[in-house]
């Protein structure tokens, strides 16, 4: 339920007049985008009987606000060998079109957009809150052809029918022997 009066947070004027009204537990202050310019203000979030937190449904200005989930991925790059390990570790909070059904059978795929693309694809699980693949691939590719292109991921439907329902990117230009642990937003599809 929204609360539509105008001080619905008395003593913050930037507060938007759409947001919700945050007075009464069990709610607290996250992190919400701001439509016009993604900075993040402040979103309310609760807690779920599993004890992860999970966005309320917001009033939006534009379709772009709506939380696609996390990807969880780790990099490490071994010199020795010139190897590249990526491993894709856990998909977040994912949300997918209703079409899909209710569990649909999701996997990723991954993409490092070198001039002659590299592809690989991770098994395909069931759809719910934390999706755990734990997988890692591994390639043979020197370092200075790595650090001028991107690792793509698409997240797929394997269920009903292999459709792609959302993406991120990450540049790869510092990559290190260190291995790095990266959550990545997911994004709607691009056209």
């Amino acid at each position: 339920v929204s609360d539509l009066r105008p001080s619905a947070l008395p003593g913050s004027l930037d507060v938007s007049r759409s947001m919700f009204d945050l007075r009464s537990p069990p709610h607290r202050f996250m992190k919400r985008y701001d439509s016009v310019s993604s900075v993040p203000s402040s979103i309310s979030s609760r807690k779920d009987s599993q004890g992860s937190n999970r966005s309320l449904d917001t009033i939006t200005l534009s379709g772009d606000e709506r939380d696609f989930g996390r990807l969880n991925v780790k990099l490490c790059y071994v010199s020795s060998v010139e190897q590249i390990w990526i491993t894709v570790l856990h998909c977040k909070d994912l949300s997918w079109p209703s079409s899909c059904g209710e569990n649909p059978r999701i996997c990723v795929k991954g993409i490092l957009t070198l001039p002659k693309p590299v592809h690989f694809k991770s098994s395909a699980k069931e759809a719910c809150n934390d999706i755990e693949f734990m997988e890692t691939f591994v390639f043979a590719i020197k370092l200075q052809s790595l650090q001028a292109v991107r690792l793509v991921f698409k997240i797929q439907t394997q269920t009903p029918r292999k459709k792609t329902i959302g993406e991120c990117s990450l540049a790869l230009r510092e990559l290190s022997s260190q291995e790095s642990n990266h959550w990545l937003d997911i994004s709607p599809p691009s056209k």
